[in-house]
């Protein structure tokens, strides 16, 4: 009987495959980074290729390192950035042009259009989302209008789309040899071009944004087996998951029932509650998005606050400033100072997402003074976070009618004490870390492990989910209000740098 789920967690700085028992615990990982490519001011690309050569080494590393072979895996999930989009040759295999990032924002003259000849929210009762550089829809536009030959071979069947899910399971079954070309319904709701309601790519989409049908993935449900492995890292091996990362970290988190909601902190920060088989739409910024569906049974709904910059604001203190040597110096840097001494970061490298949607806003450090310090402006950087899902908790509760009662939490960022505490603090509300801290490639095993018989239903899985940590309020409300005011103030701020 096999004795693990492996889950390929295919992130934006890197690829990790993780091995996990039935009781959701991690007994084999191995992880390797990749290139981040900056052609321009705004563009962020990567390497298809290189992703494919470090997936493999990373699933074959996992396995050596607990001698499993294809018997003792039971099935493979995959969990991937969202929104990277990804076109390459049906026929040999090879990208037309390097991945276009999720936080790539070369589009921003199309959403400038579309923002002109009908509203950046024209499209977001079929889809859910509003026009923005985020989505792979205007990417793989941008793509069929600049790349040559591109447009021809999309239509002829030749040149395939995908998100990196659909880009890796290809290669996986096959490749050239019979590669299956699907993708899973949370990845193709972040496209805009699929129907919330009828879960198929909207015809009405494709003409808007000049998408040739012939090139799209079938869409599937998250939990079903799409192929079977063909290279020789793990022959024969089911896959049979596949989740955008955030969707992943909620079912990983174990969010099954409406109005339970997860944080991750990586990169961006993203925010996800489930809003049960009820499609809400948002009325104040934030995402109507699909949460999973498994199998046949009705596809969950979510709403979704998508923040662009949180641990990437770190890791720009660190390369771009030179302020600390480590990503973890922040907080021993930030505690050299009892508050932020009136100053403000505003991470609007890229315009601010969710709940502002201001294609317009750039980044500002406002209320500075003489006073303030290197440690005040640490200490500003990790309160931006916090401060940001503070935006994001308002609105949802304003969309969804339900007042958060504790929050659950993971991603790298957890590790960070003061960071977590300020949180909860300004959120009035606990917030809880998972005893398995890898919850975006959890919640992409347990979707494999459910459609192989792994475990058994969704009960098995709560039962799995426990706390490591918590971090109670302990602010008066008074100061409480005082700082959220000063940052709500900050963000007019960084509006209309852009024309």
């Amino acid at each position: 009987m096999a004795k693990y789920v492996a889950a390929i967690d295919q992130g934006t700085t890197s690829t990790r495959c993780i091995f996990f028992d039935r009781t959701g615990t991690i007994v084999s990982v191995a992880q390797k980074e990749h290139a981040q490519i900056y052609p321009k001011p705004g563009w962020v690309e990567h390497n298809p290729d290189e992703i494919w050569k470090n997936t493999l080494e990373v699933v074959a590393l996992a396995r050596i390192k607990v001698s499993a072979t294809a018997r003792d895996i039971a099935a493979i999930g995959i969990t991937n950035q969202r929104e990277t989009t990804v076109v390459w040759n049906r026929r040999t295999g090879r990208p037309y042009y390097n991945a276009l990032v999720w936080q790539d924002t070369r589009t921003s003259e199309q959403v400038a259009q579309y923002e002109q000849q009908g509203g950046l929210d024209q499209f977001r009762e079929r889809t859910g989302l509003p026009v923005s550089t985020y989505f792979s829809g205007l990417k793989l536009q941008w793509l069929l209008e600049n790349v040559e030959g591109l447009r021809e071979d999309a239509e002829n069947g030749t040149a395939l789309f995908g998100t990196i899910d659909t880009f890796l399971i290809w290669h996986l079954t096959g490749g050239t040899q019979g590669g299956i070309h699907v993708t899973d319904v949370t990845n193709a709701s972040r496209t805009q071009l699929m129907n919330l309601r009828t879960l198929a790519w909207d015809d009405a989409m494709l003409e808007a944004y000049r998408i040739p049908k012939t090139m799209l993935p079938t869409i599937r449900s998250s939990s079903e087996v799409y192929g079977t492995v063909a290279s020789e890292v793990l022959p024969g091996v089911p896959i049979a998951g596949a989740l955008g990362d955030q969707h992943a970290a909620l079912v990983g988190q174990a969010c099954f029932d409406p109005g339970m909601a997860k944080n991750t902190y990586g990169t961006g920060c993203f925010l996800v509650m489930n809003t049960g088989d009820e499609l809400k739409m948002s009325e104040n910024g934030l995402l109507t998005t699909i949460a999973y569906q498994f199998g046949q049974e009705p596809v969950q709904y979510a709403l979704e606050g998508s923040i662009a910059i949180a641990g990437a604001l770190v890791q720009w203190v660190r390369d771009n400033l030179g302020l600390i040597q480590r990503s973890e110096d922040i907080e021993s840097l930030a505690r050299t100072v009892e508050d932020n001494g009136g100053a403000y970061v505003v991470p609007a490298f890229s315009g601010l997402y969710a709940p502002y949607w201001r294609n317009d806003a750039r980044g500002v450090i406002a209320g500075l003074t003489r006073y303030v310090n290197k440690g005040h402006i640490a200490r500003a950087v990790l309160e931006a976070t916090a401060y940001q899902t503070v935006d994001v908790v308002n609105a949802m509760a304003q969309d969804s009618g339900i007042d958060l009662v504790a929050l659950r939490v993971d991603g790298g960022m957890v590790a960070n004490e003061l960071l977590m505490q300020f949180q909860a603090d300004m959120l009035g509300v606990p917030v809880v870390a998972p005893a398995v801290a890898e919850t975006t490639a959890l919640g992409a095993a347990y979707a494999a492990g459910l459609a192989v018989g792994y475990w058994a239903d969704k009960e098995d899985l709560r039962k799995n989910w426990a706390v490591a940590r918590s971090w109670e309020p302990d602010q008066a409300a008074l100061r409480r209000d005082e700082f959220y005011a000063g940052w709500q103030k900050a963000v007019t701020k960084s509006y209309g740098w852009m024309e």
